[in-house]
C-alpha cells in the first residue's frame, strides 16, 4: 500500500475574469519532496504557489494536504519566501525575527517585555545559528548583503517550523556566487528539517540541480481566435535523484521533447 501523498492536486483550474490561467492540474507529491517548477513567464507558476498557500482558491478541483482539504487561509505549517526580501528595514535581524513571536503572544500591543522577550530571543537563537546569521543579529537589513537579506527572509519562514515551504524565485536577484551558496544552504535545510518544498525558478539548471522532481508548466492547447480559452498545465513531470546529483540537460533539448507523461492534448 503506497503512502498517502503530502500534497494532492486534483483536476485544479484557475480562471481570472474569463481568462484561464491554469487547467487540468493533477499530481501527488510525497512528503519530503523538493519540487522545482519552471516554465514561461505568465504561465501560472506563482499562481500555483499562491493556491498552495491559500492566498488564492482553485476555480475548479481541489487541493489536499495529508488527505484533508486545503485550509481556506494561510496557516503556520506553510511558509513562503519571495524574491523580494520581506523584511522590515527599521528593525535589526533579531527584531525582525522576534516580531512574529510578539504578534503571536501579544496581538494587541505587538510587544514582548521582560522574561517573555528573553524567552523569544532564546527561541530564535537556534534559527539564527542554523541560517548563519548569529554574527549579524544586531545589524539592520541595509547593512546586510543580498545573500544575508535572503537568509533573513528564509529564517522568518522557518520560525514557524513549516512542513511545506514555498519559494517564489528566491535567488533570482542574487549574483552567481551568492546564489550558489544559497542553493547549498537550501539543500542543507531541506535535509535537516525534512520539509516538502515547492520552488519556482526561471533557471532550468537550478531546477535540475536542486529538485528531486521537476515540474514544467506550459500551454499545450491554443486557440488563435480565443487566446484566453486555455491555460497552462503540467507538461513534464520529471522524477530525479537527490539534489546536486542530477545530470542537467540542455534547456533547448528539454523543451523540444514531446510530452512523455500526459500524451498530446487535444486542440479543442
Amino acid at each position: 500500500m503506497s503512502a498517502q501523498p503530502k500534497v494532492s492536486v486534483q483536476n485544479v483550474a484557475k480562471i481570472y475574469a474569463g481568462t484561464v490561467v491554469l487547467e487540468r492540474l493533477d499530481l501527488d507529491i510525497a512528503a519530503g519532496s523538493l519540487c522545482t517548477i519552471v516554465g514561461a513567464s505568465g504561465c501560472g507558476k506563482s499562481t500555483f504557489l499562491r493556491m498552495l498557500l491559500s492566498q488564492e482558491t482553485p476555480s475548479r478541483g481541489r487541493i489536499l494536504i495529508d488527505g484533508e482539504p486545503l485550509p481556506t487561509e494561510p496557516t503556520p505549517d506553510r511558509g513562503i519566501v519571495f524574491q523580494r526580501y520581506s523584511v522590515f528595514p527599521h528593525l535589526t535581524v533579531e527584531e525582525n525575527l522576534i516580531l512574529s513571536s510578539e504578534f503571536d503572544a501579544a496581538p494587541f500591543s505587538g510587544k514582548l517585555r521582560g522574561a517573555a522577550r528573553t524567552k523569544a530571543r532564546e527561541e530564535i537563537a537556534e534559527t539564527l545559528d542554523r541560517i548563519g546569521l548569529s554574527p549579524a543579529r544586531d545589524r539592520y537589513p541595509a547593512q546586510l548583503s543580498g545573500g544575508m537579506q535572503q537568509r533573513l527572509a528564509i529564517a522568518q519562514a522557518l520560525l514557524k517550523k513549516p512542513k511545506i515551504l514555498l519559494l517564489d524565485e528566491p535567488f533570482g536577484a542574487l549574483d552567481p556566487g551568492i546564489r550558489a551558496d544559497m542553493q547549498e544552504l537550501l539543500i542543507e535545510l531541506w535535509r535537516e528539517l525534512s520539509m516538502t518544498i515547492f520552488m519556482v525558478t526561471h533557471d532550468i539548471h537550478e531546477a535540475f540541480k536542486l529538485g528531486t522532481r521537476v515540474l514544467v508548466f506550459d500551454k499545450i492547447r491554443h486557440d488563435p481566435d480565443a487566446p484566453d480559452r486555455w491555460g497552462a498545465t503540467i507538461t513534464y513531470d520529471l522524477p530525479l535523484g537527490r539534489p546536486g546529483a542530477q545530470t542537467i540537460p540542455d534547456a533547448k533539448a528539454l523543451f523540444a521533447l514531446k510530452n512523455t507523461t500526459r500524451g498530446d492534448a487535444p486542440n479543442a
